[in-house]
């Protein structure tokens, strides 16, 4: 792990946290021999933030399977059959 002084550290900020990124850490020492260590902070990120799929479907079909489930979530969700629900008229 790479030890630098105070000034040196401020003269080369962007490269001190480019190695601290390449390495996980690098040391800091200030004037009165304290030392600090540099760590690059971990990124929280979303369950949902996933890649997409790439699928060979035409856009019809991806529709007519959107609506055919809404409308059976919609009758499970008031007790009704999928026959009884209300559809849109296209």
């Amino acid at each position: 792990m790479k030890t630098y002084t105070c000034s040196e550290a401020r003269q080369r900020l962007a490269s001190v946290l480019d190695q601290a990124l390449r390495e996980g850490s690098v040391q800091i020492r200030d004037r009165e021999g304290h030392l600090f260590v540099l760590l690059p902070a971990k990124q929280k990120r979303s369950p949902l933030d996933v890649p997409g799929v790439q699928v060979q479907l035409p856009r019809g079909e991806i529709l007519s399977w959107l609506r055919a489930e809404r409308r059976g979530s919609v009758a499970r969700r008031f007790g009704r059959s999928p026959s009884n629900t209300r559809t849109r008229r296209t």
